[in-house]
């Protein structure tokens, strides 16, 4: 049903634990899903040997060496083999509500991409997948000491073959590279689904110590500056708050909070530029509305004060 591709990082220490537990997660899925691994870092060779799963070493990298998202995820796209394809980090731990979800989004005639918030957890230990409880025990503890992370990070991204066109040369693991899928899908008027509540994404904490400068590196590198640069800015950060429909364990709705119909509307400008006249209108509007009801709201409070004197 499903191809899973990730880039993992060295595999050293304490990331090398979390990766082999997440790359073991997905082989746990049922039915099986095809992994393929990308890169030539120090271990990534060996552990696919070791799980008898594909490795691509070779692929496009930028002067730094590191992996470019366009050359993977061009390749995944043409030798996976799976009618949805599912590029997620290397240290996100899926369970079975993972493929129930993307059964559920499967049943759909059009192209789409799934994204969803993911679930932050310390886990230092090796996760024993063979073991019949072991996702009965990673619930409870997610549900104990998880942390649901904010919506502009985003870890994964399942998705129907072939929906990109053109990606820009984004390094991997830099920041970017993420909200340009989100914002490419919602230009292109496909389907964007906020599957938070029906995946529970883990993703195990780590330090930065892979990256010359650490965690700054990460965010405000030389590669870091690039890949915002090609992503046009803030304005076309678009991330899982600009999902166009949610996905429950009860089904798939159409996103119509009003929450979601003010997001859409300040996205106009971005996505329909033609537009944006209209727009500054109804923002206008829209900012005397709220105006006018936080008026109301004080007098009626200053009234009810009076009352009770």
């Amino acid at each position: 049903m499903v191809t899973i591709f990730t880039i993992p990082k060295p595999f050293r220490g304490h990331i090398g634990v979390i990766q082999t537990n997440a790359i073991r997660s997905w082989l746990a899925l049922r039915p099986a899903c095809e992994v393929i691994l990308f890169g030539d870092e120090e271990g990534i060779a060996e552990i696919a040997f070791e799980l008898g799963i594909q490795h691509i070493p070779q692929v496009e990298c930028n002067e730094y060496g590191t992996p470019l998202v366009s050359s993977v995820f061009n390749i995944a796209q043409n030798i996976g083999s799976r009618h949805l394809i599912c590029y997620a980090n290397a240290d996100i731990i899926f369970m079975s509500d993972f493929l129930r979800a993307a059964q559920q989004v499967s049943q759909q005639t059009h192209q789409l991409l799934v994204v969803g918030q993911r679930r932050d957890l310390d886990l230092g230990e090796p996760v024993d997948f063979t073991s019949p409880g072991w996702e009965e025990w990673l619930r409870a503890r997610v549900a104990k000491h998880g942390k649901l992370h904010p919506a502009i990070g985003i870890d994964y991204f399942l998705f129907s073959p072939n929906i990109w066109g053109d990606i820009p040369p984004f390094a991997v693991g830099r920041p970017g590279w993420d909200n340009w899928m989100v914002y490419r899908a919602r230009y292109l008027g496909l389907p964007v689904i906020d599957a938070t509540k029906a995946i529970t994404a883990v993703h195990q904490n780590h330090d930065y110590s892979h990256l010359p400068m650490g965690e700054e590196d990460m965010r405000k590198g030389v590669e870091a500056k690039r890949n915002l640069e090609m992503l046009g800015g803030k304005r076309y950060s678009f991330n899982v708050k600009d999902a166009t429909q949610v996905l429950t364990p009860d089904g798939l709705r159409s996103a119509m909070t009003v929450k979601h119909l003010l997001r859409r509307l300040e996205r106009i400008p971005e996505l329909h530029p033609h537009l944006t006249p209209i727009v500054v209108t109804i923002a206008a509007c829209r900012t005397l509305a709220l105006a006018l009801l936080s008026v109301g709201s004080k007098a009626k409070s200053q009234l009810k004060a009076l009352k009770h004197r």
